[in-house]
């Protein structure tokens, strides 16, 4: 007999119809003997519906209460599971953040999960053989006993947290895909789905564009070592083996429990970039500081960072990246320190894209990024920037040449028959 908990996505509550398909996912896992935890996110398209209501309500609203209206989106869903659940005859009852309690940061609307007390849930497998349906992306501050949510993707957050408090073997996140693949398929159909995935690889395909799990949800599994098994919700509940070593999915666990790594693991990349090019500054110390400073202090990401020196070593250029959903902020901070940096010119671009290779056999491969580069000049693909790690580099290239770039890097490393 296992613990495990089960994390359904919004595709897979979208109406009731789906909330009985995944009441039988459910019940298959009780019927095999296992102890069950089930986290839920809200009914797809409804968190946006109660965003928009809060932004037209006042879009200056107070953080605090749109963490009430919006966490009540979880607390439908796990309330109607549960009620499909115990129509089955299987003991089931909802809980929301603060019943557990998940105690959080009190940081509204992007809040972190400080501490969880999973023992009445434990007490309640044992003593009544009770499914907990949780409600995901939400949890309580403590110290003020308000309501607070996690941010996009909080929901798969909350279900590793969960599985680490409750002590589960295993935290199955179910989604509209059937596992992580080693690029998205949409884009190269002979993209293959992984079997398993080590933490770290997983941990840079996610913050690299990869959309199939948050990256917060990775970082909790690595640090508690908690095995995340990524399969799809669609599959039809009768016909999956509760028994089966690993039913069709990707298993994201320690590197130590994989075998044998390919060189590459996956591709990822991301259209989301801007890209600002600050011109002939005066080569001295403290120009990055007096540039990324300002930055850091509006609370603007910066990934990629390119410094060139000119011949008489006397002035610099420096090229950087930024969301693209953070440009506008980022060249009118820039434009607005003009005088602190001191330099001649802005140039910025908004067609850019990431390109992202990844894996942690590169630690023992010399000359992976070379091919790389080789491969993307032999298809006339120009690199604006590049960044590089222990098991990832990243390049930056012109958007239209997006899908060639990913296709060709596939091929290169062999993934189209991984």
């Amino acid at each position: 007999m296992s613990r495990l908990v089960m994390k359904f996505g919004g595709t897979s509550v979208a109406n009731i119809e789906r909330i009985r398909n995944v009441a039988r996912h459910v019940k298959r896992e009780v019927d095999a003997g296992h102890e069950v935890a089930v986290v839920v996110s809200a009914m797809s398209g409804k968190t946006n519906e109660l965003v928009a209501w809060c932004t037209e309500a006042s879009p200056m609203h107070d953080a605090r209460e749109y963490d009430a209206v919006v966490a009540s989106g979880e607390q439908v869903t796990s309330g109607l599971l549960a009620i499909v659940l115990q129509s089955m005859g299987i003991q089931a009852r909802s809980w929301q953040g603060w019943q557990i309690p998940i105690k959080t940061s009190d940081a509204h609307a992007s809040a972190r999960i400080e501490d969880i007390d999973g023992g009445e849930i434990i007490k309640r497998f044992r003593d009544r053989k009770e499914v907990a349906v949780i409600a995901g992306f939400q949890g309580i501050n403590p110290e003020t006993n308000r309501i607070t949510t996690l941010g996009r993707g909080g929901s798969d957050t909350s279900a590793v947290a969960i599985a680490a408090a409750v002590k589960a073997d295993r935290c199955d996140i179910y989604t509209d895909v059937d596992g992580v693949y080693t690029t998205d398929p949409r884009i190269v159909p002979k993209a293959k789905r992984l079997d398993k995935i080590a933490f770290e690889d997983m941990l840079e395909l996610a913050s690299q564009g990869a959309k199939v799990l948050q990256v917060r949800s990775v970082e909790l599994g690595m640090v508690h070592n908690m095995p995340i098994f990524v399969r799809s919700s669609f599959d039809k509940p009768e016909d999956i083996d509760p028994h089966a070593n690993q039913p069709p999915g990707t298993l994201i666990c320690s590197e130590e429990e994989i075998m044998e790594s390919h060189v590459v693991t996956g591709i990822a990349f991301s259209k989301d970039e801007a890209q600002i090019s600050v011109r002939q500054i005066e080569d001295k110390p403290g120009v990055a500081a007096s540039i990324f400073g300002p930055l850091a202090d509006a609370n603007i990401n910066v990934d990629m960072i390119v410094q060139g020196v000119s011949e008489d070593g006397k002035t610099t250029d420096l090229t950087f990246t930024v969301p693209a959903a953070d440009y506008t902020r980022a060249r009118d901070t820039i434009t607005a320190a003009k005088g602190k940096i001191g330099y001649a010119r802005l140039d910025t671009a908004t067609d850019v894209a990431k390109i992202s290779v990844i894996g942690s056999g590169m630690r023992s491969h010399a000359g992976v990024a070379a091919q790389a580069f080789s491969a993307l000049a032999g298809r006339n693909i120009n690199i604006r920037a590049i960044t590089t790690s222990e098991i990832k580099f990243s390049v930056l290239i012109d958007t239209a040449y997006t899908e060639l770039a990913v296709r060709t890097l596939h091929t290169l490393y062999g993934l189209d028959q991984a």
